[in-house]
This record gives C-alpha cells, sequence and structure tokens, in this order.
C-alpha cells in the first residue's frame, strides 16, 4: 500500500507511560504522573457543576463554527471574531498550518530543540527544515533570523518554550518580528503563556495589530486543565485564519469541548488560583534544587527542565521505581536532564524527599 515516503523515516509520537502499567509493573499501589504538564488542580468547578445536568446531543454534529465560543473569547480579548480558528488542541493547530504553508517547495526554520510536532509536521508535508541549536535553553533569534531566506515559509517560536520553560523578552521578540520578511509566517505557541510570571509577562495579542504575519497559538490544555477534552485556538490575521479554516476539518472540535471551553474561560478566578499555586510550589521546588546543588533552566512555565548528575534516563528509572513519573530529557534532545511538571504541594514534598535520597547515594558513592 501506497504511503509517503517520508513516513519510513518518522515514528509516531511516543507519549509517556501511563499510571496504570507503571502501578503494575513496580507493583506501586500510588503513582504520580509529573511527566505531561497537566493541570494537577483538575479544571474549574463550574465545568464540574455543568456536567451534572449536561445532556450530550451526540447525534448531532457540532457547530463547525464554534459561534458561543468565538464569541466569548472575542468579547475577552477585544478581537474580531475572523481572527480566531479552532482546534483539537494546538496540537492540530500546529497540523494544520503545516498542511497549509508548507510543501517540499519551501522550508522552515524553528529552534532545536524544542517542541517535536513542528519538525513532524513539516517534514510530513515535505518542507526543508532548519534547526537552529539553541542558547542556554533559549531560542537563538538572530542565527534563526538568519537562516531564513526566500523560500522559508514559517519560522516556529515557541515561549515558553517546551522542553526548557524559557520565556523571551519583549525587545528580542520584537526585534525579531521587526527584521522578518513579511512574507514569513511567524508561528509563537503560546501554549503555557497563561503560567508566564507577572514581571515578565507582556502583552503579545496586541502584536497582531502591526505584525500581519504573526500567528499566537493558545490552549485550553494547560492551565484550564481540559487536556482530555482537547480543544485550542490561534489567533491571526483574518487573511491567514481563511486559509486555515480551509485546510481544516469542518467539525475538529466537538460541542462538549466547545461547552466547557466557554464556561472555563469565564472563571478568571480558577486559573488565577492554578497560577499563583504553581508559582508558589515551584518556587519551594526550585529552592530545594538550589539545597542540592541540581540546576535548572529558566522556567515560566508549569514544569521546570532539571539538570541531573547522572543521565536523566537513570534519574527518570530510579523515580519511577519510587511512583514518580517524569520525562528523561534524552528523549527531549536535552541529555542528563528530567523535566518534571510542578504538581500538588504534596506531591512535590514526596518528590523532594525522593530526591534527596538520590543525591545523598550519589554522593556517598563519589
Amino acid at each position: 500500500m501506497y504511503s509517503k515516503p517520508v513516513l519510513k523515516q518518522l515514528k509516531p509520537y511516543a507519549q509517556g507511560k501511563q499510571t496504570d502499567e507503571i502501578k503494575t509493573a513496580y507493583n506501586l499501589d500510588r503513582v504520580v504522573k509529573l511527566s505531561s504538564n497537566e493541570n494537577p488542580y483538575g479544571y474549574s468547578e463550574k465545568v464540574k457543576e455543568y456536567f451534572t445536568t449536561y445532556i450530550p446531543d451526540f447525534n448531532v454534529y457540532p457547530d463547525g463554527y464554534a459561534t458561543q465560543l468565538r464569541q466569548t473569547i472575542t468579547d475577552k480579548l477585544q478581537i474580531n471574531e475572523s481572527q480566531i480558528v479552532f482546534g483539537s488542541g494546538a496540537d492540530e493547530m500546529i497540523q494544520t498550518i503545516c498542511r497549509a504553508f508548507l510543501s517540499p517547495e519551501v522550508n522552515t526554520v524553528m529552534a532545536k530543540p524544542t517542541f517535536t510536532q513542528y519538525k513532524q509536521g513539516a517534514v510530513i508535508e515535505g518542507a526543508t527544515v532548519k534547526e537552529i541549536p539553541t542558547q542556554n535553553g533559549y531560542h537563538d533569534l538572530d542565527k534563526m533570523f538568519q537562516a531564513i531566506d526566500d523560500q522559508t515559509s514559517i519560522v516556529w517560536i515557541c515561549s515558553p518554550d517546551n522542553p526548557t520553560g524559557t520565556f523571551l523578552e519583549r525587545e528580542r521578540l520584537l526585534a525579531f518580528l521587526d527584521q522578518c520578511p513579511k512574507n514569513v509566517l511567524v508561528v509563537l505557541d503560546e501554549a503555557y503563556y497563561e503560567f508566564v510570571s507577572e514581571a515578565a509577562t507582556y502583552d503579545t495579542l496586541s502584536l497582531l495589530k502591526t505584525y500581519d504575519n504573526l500567528i499566537l497559538l493558545r490552549t485550553f490544555s494547560k492551565a484550564y486543565g481540559l487536556a482530555g477534552l482537547r480543544i485550542g485556538y490561534g489567533l491571526m490575521h483574518e487573511s491567514i485564519a481563511t486559509k486555515l479554516n480551509i485546510v481544516r476539518g469542518p467539525f475538529n472540535t466537538t460541542k462538549m469541548s466547545q461547552d466547557m471551553a466557554v464556561i472555563a474561560f469565564k472563571d478568571d478566578q480558577f486559573v488565577n488560583d492554578v497560577i499563583s499555586q504553581n508559582q508558589y510550589v515551584k518556587g519551594e521546588f526550585q529552592l530545594f534544587l538550589d539545597d542540592i546543588g541540581w540546576p535548572y533552566y529558566d522556567t515560566e512555565t508549569n514544569f521546570i527542565l532539571v539538570k541531573t548528575p547522572m543521565s536523566g534516563t537513570e534519574v527518570f528509572e530510579y523515580l519511577i521505581r519510587n511512583g514518580f513519573i517524569v520525562r528523561p530529557g534524552e528523549m527531549l534532545g536535552y541529555p542528563d536532564t528530567v523535566r518534571i511538571t510542578i504538581g500538588l504541594e504534596s506531591e512535590m514534598e514526596e518528590l523532594k524527599k525522593c530526591l534527596y535520597k538520590l543525591h545523598v547515594q550519589i554522593n556517598k558513592e563519589v
């Protein structure tokens, strides 16, 4: 059976180990999953309340325009409703952008390492991928700009970045956007933008008024806690939105995901509480890492990429035997690291004890 030859070079997305299989494999009663940057605080109580009376019409197609959700977002963000495109999570938005703007005749520029789906989508569409090494976990925007040529179609910027958590300062981003050719699409992936500290954050939404070639990607999977419902969106100039709406599936988000997203988007108190608690617990965990001398990358997210005194895979195996699932850096392009989602305060206290035991064990062996 024929398929694109390039698929022979690729592998399906490898998700982290799931809780139940870890319990079985290691004979554990409890496992703490800190590998997927999910929201440990769940989702809005108002969403839970709605579920108690929600009777879905599964026999009816959803609103392909996501009218109610679209209006809710436009009212809050004060943008034109035609500037929004919805997807089944930000992942589908990335796939749709690749399908619309990439082909074997063009190239695309991105950091290395960064979120893997930019490259995956580009390679599937046959585009040439130009990867620019990160510097201390940050995108090297100067060299990314230098990589742009007449055949460049898209530049991908992940800020805050995944897997490092680093966040680009406003001046650096603006300098890049000012230099970037207007016919080159710049995709700014902001999946974690709600977690950016007040001191560091700035208004990226206003940049759409100046840069017609800019797309902002956002999601309900992280701060809003709706990862299981798969819904995200992009904000952009109307002309770009029109192209993406041609490419995307006509019913690519479900009625349930749209309804839940409307409720979640209106519950500012829940999101503010999540952000506040994340900042506190993360800060306490960083102090612990400082105490034991384990460095880590700057982070403005709900996760932290920790530099480990042995291979990240070894630390991953140690933690998984003790009931904690994290992500080994060897899988993310950063050897000798582990990416740890910031969990509940009680979970992180348990993790500290576990890591301290490892720290002591390593120092005894030295």
